[in-house]
């Protein structure tokens, strides 16, 4: 039975766990968005969420116990540098785990595991939207302005405009 048994081993030695999910988190990290199976995804999610949440209280502690995780120091500096303070209002609930069918080769259930706050087509819309236009084609006569070029008399004067009694001057 597996009561209290929490952990998904995954088919790994602790060794090859822990270097999995370290890559995982530090590609996750680089890329905001990655591939994988669910059963990583999941087992993902709980090593980086508290990783994420340590990176808001920016001190060289949490660097220090951060990097022991994820053993890059891009990573630890993206990680408190830009993504600490999209998520400092937010409070858990960094990433987002999005089913995408089954593998082709062993039929392994596929899915992206994402940072939440960086998929724009995800987010809510805090801006204002501005009113619909549409275009519609006149029933009418086109009408067209031509500018016609001064001749030799005319070179002190100012050019003429003809067509549209709405088009404007334009100066030399």
């Amino acid at each position: 039975m597996r009561h209290g048994k929490k952990i998904n081993h995954l088919g790994r030695t602790h060794s090859h766990r822990a270097a999995m999910l370290s890559n995982m988190a530090t590609s996750l990290i680089l890329h905001k968005r990655i591939t994988t199976t669910v059963a990583k995804a999941k087992a993902l999610r709980v090593y980086v969420e508290p990783l994420i949440t340590r990176s808001k209280d920016d001190s060289t502690h949490s660097r220090r116990v951060v990097f022991s995780y994820l053993q890059d120091k891009d990573a630890v500096s993206i990680l408190f540098r830009d993504i600490a303070l999209k998520v400092a209002d937010r409070p858990g609930g960094y990433t987002r785990i999005l089913k995408t069918g089954n593998r082709l080769g062993d039929n392994a259930d596929m899915c992206f595991i994402e940072l939440v706050d960086y998929n724009e087509n995800m987010l809510p819309d805090n801006t204002v939207k501005k009113a619909k236009t549409t275009r519609r084609r006149s029933s009418g006569k086109k009408t067209t302005t031509i500018e016609v070029a001064p001749s030799a008399s005319e070179t002190n004067a100012s050019p003429e405009v003809s067509g549209d009694a709405t088009a404007e001057e334009k100066p030399e």
